[in-house]
């Protein structure tokens, strides 16, 4: 009986692979990029944004995606459109709906280098993540690697890189949105926020969806 609750637990959790940019910009407005190569939904990608007047907007390819992240995260605003991602010279460029966006990262210090270095299996465990977690908000503050979730969800992250952003540039509905600045204030969409210093960061995310 218990081996099958077990692996009834198992089933409940969701695991994506990929890459979060978070980044401030001189505008006030702040984004959140989640590259997802292996996700529950297949490859996908994804734009949280909150504009300076605290307004979070979030900005999915499908409705499936969309409902799904509108039930685990909180946004004033949700748009389905397409979203697309592409990396070329080291640069990334992202399009959706009325954003543009392009950005750079820089080679990666001392924290991204150690980062790579743990283990892939040790890394995706949400044991590790709850290990890391007070470490991870003493080093960068209102960085979390677990949390509570909307509707009784709970989510683990386990970086496994870090590199800092050091070049932004983009237009929101038209408007630009400045220069790179620090992700401030920290982004209200879940329980933590991304590094107050833009970044690019692997990531593996498990989503418990809870009691079925």
């Amino acid at each position: 009986m218990n081996r099958v609750r077990r692996r009834a637990a198992r089933r409940r959790r969701l695991r994506f692979e990929g890459w979060i940019a978070g980044l401030g910009t001189s505008s006030g407005t702040r984004v959140v990029l989640g590259h997802w190569q292996q996700s529950p939904f297949g490859a996908f990608s994804d734009v949280m944004l909150e504009r300076v007047d605290g307004e979070r907007i979030l900005l999915a390819p499908t409705r499936k995606t969309a409902d799904f992240i509108g039930a685990t995260y909180v946004f004033d605003t949700v748009r389905v459109v397409p979203v697309r991602v592409g990396v070329m010279d080291h640069t990334w460029s992202v399009t959706a709906g009325s954003l543009e966006l392009r950005f750079l990262p820089g080679r990666r210090g001392l924290p991204g280098l150690l980062l790579r270095a743990v283990p892939g299996p040790l890394a995706r465990s949400p044991a590790w993540s709850a290990l890391t977690d007070v470490p991870a908000r003493l080093l960068l503050p209102g960085v979390r690697t677990r949390g509570s979730a909307r509707a009784g969800r709970r989510e683990w992250y386990g970086a496994r890189d870090l590199r800092p952003i050091r070049l932004v540039s983009g237009i929101f509905e038209g408007v630009g949105l400045g220069v790179t600045a620090p992700v401030e204030p920290p982004v209200r969409f879940g329980f933590g926020s991304v590094p107050r210093k833009p970044a690019l960061t692997r990531v593996t995310t498990t989503v418990d969806l809870g009691p079925e």
